[in-house]
């Protein structure tokens, strides 16, 4: 297994320590220990990709993986994140919703021997939500929670869920003729 592809395991392992650091109130400081699992592991998605184009690693378990892992990643923070009532649960609807939509679209279009590649608002609507998961629980777990934080974080996650529409718009329409109904 190359490098890459273990930086995206390790981002996939350490989203149950991201997750029990930050629901276990009894951890001391849990929400600076999340939040630096949750950073290290977001940091993993661009050393992998980088490392893999740049050195030509890119294989089959890394384009299924890859993916996968961020999904992963970034769902758990925004069940959690819900659970805490950080967040509005109707744009985690919108994102978890997008998210099927372009793995079920995945899927279809493998079938036709065709690989969705992340295109640049893919790329954007994930690193600009990772970037609002980590500064949520930044502003969570410098000021506490209050009124104006929520307002914040309501900014945030509705600029990723914004993000989302637009991404998953894009990979529909460049793939539809894979699931035209009148074919």
């Amino acid at each position: 297994m190359n490098l890459p592809n273990k930086l995206t395991v390790l981002r996939v392992c350490l989203i149950p320590l991201f997750m029990a650091a930050l629901l276990i109130d009894s951890i001391p400081y849990n929400i600076y220990i999340a939040l630096g699992v949750f950073a290290l592991a977001s940091i993993t998605d661009w050393f992998d990709g980088k490392l893999a184009r740049k050195h030509n690693l890119v294989t089959t378990f890394g384009k299924f993986l890859d993916p996968l892992a961020d999904k992963m990643l970034v769902m758990s923070a925004l069940c959690c994140f819900t659970y805490l009532d950080w967040i509005d649960p109707a744009a985690v609807v919108i994102i978890l919703a997008r998210e099927f939509m372009v793995s079920g679209l995945r899927l279809v279009v493998a079938n036709e021997g065709v690989v969705v590649a992340a295109g640049i608002w893919g790329k954007l609507k994930t690193a600009f939500t990772m970037f609002a998961l980590i500064a949520v629980m930044f502003l969570v777990g410098y000021s506490g929670f209050d009124k104006d934080i929520f307002i914040i974080n309501e900014i945030l996650i509705w600029i990723s869920a914004v993000l989302t529409v637009i991404s998953g718009g894009i990979y529909l329409k460049g793939y539809w003729s894979y699931i035209d109904s009148s074919k």
